[in-house]
């Protein structure tokens, strides 16, 4: 029987503003799941914060998409923006966009990155959590991981990763999917990805004649935009991710050496700034700075029969001291640039925060020069 690994987020409230997840939303939604566990539902479950989001990550034999795991995650969050709004938290309910479930939570406000496969005799996972960015600050790390031989040495030394791997990339504006192989198309893809505010990882898949089943990912990236669900400016995407590791697969380190490098997300402030993603432990993953910078932390699992064996903080390490130095450099660099590009986004992702509603007023006094 193959096992499902659900990694379901959603931001029901900030404490204070947008920095952290208050203990009472952690533990109601840990009630949900323990009474789920307890029947039979899910297998195993473990609630956590990044930053302002709510993360439940559950293991099941119940697929991907399934109404049953997607109604529960969907009770788990009811219940904790109910909490959220008796504290008078910061933006009770942010991500749900919708009054009532109608059996996925797929375009309803929170994010999802489900993987489903056949355990091995070891099965090495990795969930990693962003916040204050958006789904595309996730396309350098994977890329990385899956087809950069600078950083994965399995790609070279190891045949069994030898051959490469299989990329599904989403245009989500336009909501369509092109699937590339690497290292045959890497320039064309590299196109596309290097475009990360259109062009989107979503999964990483083993080509065929892999040990491992080509139709299985081995790595998975949420990829829901906010703005594009509501209408209107309703917050940071915060995306999430599962990565597979070993046995065929990039090693753990290799999973976890691209962010190694701070590289420029975009979110931050308001959704609208540029700056370093910094990889943090569980218990720095409080954004304060200019509600920032954006952050991402690494639970690390071992998956037995559905059970999460873990977490383990991955990031709770003085080898990523530099990385954070250097990541607190470059956005205090950003931030001398106040209102001013490239730390304020450029206008044509602009159009999806506030900045048109105080951009309208001054409409009519703009005159035609001759």
């Amino acid at each position: 029987m193959k096992t499902t690994i659900s990694l379901i987020k959603a931001d029901v409230g900030g404490y204070p503003g947008h920095a952290t997840v208050h203990p009472a939303l952690i533990e109601t939604a840990e009630a949900v799941l323990t009474a789920a566990k307890n029947t039979g539902i899910i297998k195993d479950f473990h609630v956590m914060g990044a930053g302002d989001d709510l993360e439940l990550i559950m293991g099941h034999d119940k697929g991907v998409d399934s109404e049953e795991i997607h109604g529960l995650a969907w009770k788990a969050f009811e219940n904790s923006t109910k909490k959220a709004k008796d504290l008078r938290l910061y933006g009770a309910g942010q991500d749900m966009l919708s009054d009532a479930f109608s059996g996925n939570v797929r375009g309803m406000g929170p994010g999802i990155a489900e993987i489903e496969f056949m355990e091995r005799k070891a099965e090495p996972l990795v969930a990693f959590m962003m916040d204050k960015t958006e789904p595309g600050a996730f396309n350098l790390p994977i890329y990385r991981i899956f087809a950069d031989p600078f950083n994965t040495a399995g790609l070279v030394i190891d045949p069994n990763c030898h051959d490469g791997f299989r990329f599904e990339i989403w245009d989500i504006l336009e909501h369509k999917r092109v699937f590339m192989n690497a290292p045959e198309e890497l320039y064309d893809m590299l196109a596309l990805i290097g475009a990360k505010s259109r062009y989107v990882i979503k999964r990483v898949f083993p080509k065929e004649g892999h040990k491992l089943p080509a139709d299985e990912p081995v790595a998975v990236v949420s990829t829901e935009k906010l703005f594009q669900i509501a209408g209107e400016y309703v917050g940071k995407d915060d995306p999430v991710a599962l990565v597979r590791a070993q046995s065929g697969l990039p090693a753990l380190g290799e999973v976890l050496e691209p962010f190694a490098f701070p590289h420029l997300v975009s979110g931050w402030m308001r959704g609208s700034h540029n700056g370093p993603l910094m990889p943090v432990s569980f218990r720095h993953a409080s954004c304060t700075r200019f509600d920032g910078p954006p952050r991402v932390v690494a639970a690390g699992f071992q998956i037995n029969n559905g059970c999460l064996v873990g977490p383990v903080d991955m990031f709770d390490d003085p080898a990523y001291d530099m990385t954070r130095m250097k990541a607190q450099n470059i956005a205090e660099y950003m931030r001398r640039h106040g209102p001013f590009e490239p730390h304020r986004l450029p206008m044509e992702d602009m159009e999806y925060t506030t900045l048109p509603k105080v951009l309208k007023k001054l409409e009519d006094r703009f005159e035609k020069v001759e």
